[in-house]
């Protein structure tokens, strides 16, 4: 079987979004708050889009 080459690019980004996660000790609600505040920070506007509704029948939408 063929060895797959790491592009260095994505490789990149999996290392700082490890370093980021671990800052955090990988608690999801922590990395969510800091990207809050620095969204508040940069002074820049963002969209918040309304939560979408769940639709009747229970599937998910991986299987349709």
């Amino acid at each position: 079987m063929p060895t797959r080459q790491t592009d260095p690019i994505i490789a990149e980004v999996r290392a700082i979004r490890q370093a980021y996660a671990a800052r955090f000790d990988y608690d999801v609600e922590a990395i969510f708050k800091d990207i809050r505040a620095r969204q508040e920070a940069s002074g820049h506007e963002y969209v918040r889009l309304a939560a979408r509704r769940e639709e009747s029948g229970g599937q998910d939408r991986k299987t349709r």
